[in-house]
């Protein structure tokens, strides 16, 4: 055996500062594998891209619910959206992340499938989460695996086409809103590359109607071609708000191409001629199974009260 007295002694003050950063950092990992996933919150934000003199129009934007069998506290939560009263739901995709989640899944927003809403699907309604390096997504975007876990995405899709809502999966629209045209535009998942395109439904060139693109990942060069087409405003999600971020909500990282400080919130993008779209992504309400971690960065909903434009 080593004679212990022969060691180097490290410095006390080295050692208490050594034992206080582990402790703070199992404390932020508790943090953030409990009260940071079900510390649910409401994000309210009014962008300004109405035709003039419009009345308002209420959108409640939703995304990557990853959903669990089991999650009482998120099954709650958002059983209470529809008391924000939408006139349109928004559904960005990445429901499920259990094979066994749709029926309670569909159960959860069963009020708010009462209200008009559209939807896209995400890679993670097709397939299920695999474990993985966290540390890769300071690297560059995920991959789909090799060998996925399949899920029922033909259930989920068919709950909620069933109850009224529209598919938009690589498809354009019209609808009529609260009494107002809607011109919809979507693409199913560009970051497995499922995403084509469909253009407008005809007559997008009138000023009375709202364009609305929505996809699950904020690509580039999806959010470019619905820029340039006549956008008014974009919705996705994906990007789960960076999951761990710094304070100030400051992402790491955005799993795309989307610049780090869009990750989360409203902001903007430029079409080809330099005109500014409205641009929405959600923080997401869940997260993967896999990686059950948030912080400084809570679940949310996105109340998006659409005002008139100057």
């Amino acid at each position: 055996m080593p004679d212990c007295s022969t060691l180097p002694r490290i410095p006390r003050p080295l050692a208490l500062a050594a034992a206080g950063t582990a402790a703070a950092g199992l404390g932020t990992l508790a943090y953030a594998g409990t009260i940071g996933l079900t510390r649910f919150t409401v994000r309210h934000e009014q962008p300004a891209v109405l035709p003039p003199r419009a009345r308002p129009l209420r959108i409640l934007h939703i995304s990557d619910i990853h959903y669990v069998p089991g999650q009482r506290r998120k099954f709650t939560w958002l059983q209470s959206l529809a008391e924000l009263q939408p006139d349109l739901v928004v559904n960005t995709g990445d429901n499920l992340s259990h094979r066994e989640a749709v029926p309670e899944l569909l159960e959860a927003l069963g009020p708010l499938l009462r209200v008009p809403g559209v939807f896209v699907t995400g890679s993670n309604d097709y397939h299920g989460p695999r474990l993985k390096n966290p540390l890769g997504y300071l690297v560059g975007p995920s991959a789909p695996p090799a060998e996925p876990e399949h899920l029922p995405a033909d259930q989920l899709i068919a709950g909620f086409t069933g109850s009224g809502w529209i598919d938009l999966r690589n498809r354009a629209q019209e609808a009529v809103v609260a009494g107002r045209a809607v011109h919809l535009s979507g693409v199913d998942d560009p970051h497995i590359g499922l995403d084509r395109f469909a253009g407008w439904p005809r007559g997008t060139a009138r000023d009375d109607v709202l364009r609305l693109g929505i996809a699950h990942a904020p690509v580039g060069s999806t959010l470019t071609a619905f820029a340039d087409t006549g956008a008014d405003l974009i919705l996705a999600g994906h990007t789960h708000g960076g999951q761990v971020c710094l304070p100030g909500r400051r992402a790491l990282v955005t799993n795309c191409d989307l610049p780090r400080s869009q990750a989360g919130g409203l902001s903007a993008v430029r079409s080809s001629t330099g005109r500014e779209v409205a641009l929405h992504v959600s923080a997401g309400i869940g997260t993967s199974r896999t990686a059950p971690l948030r912080f400084n960065c809570p679940p949310e909903a996105t109340v998006l009260d659409l005002l008139p434009r100057a």
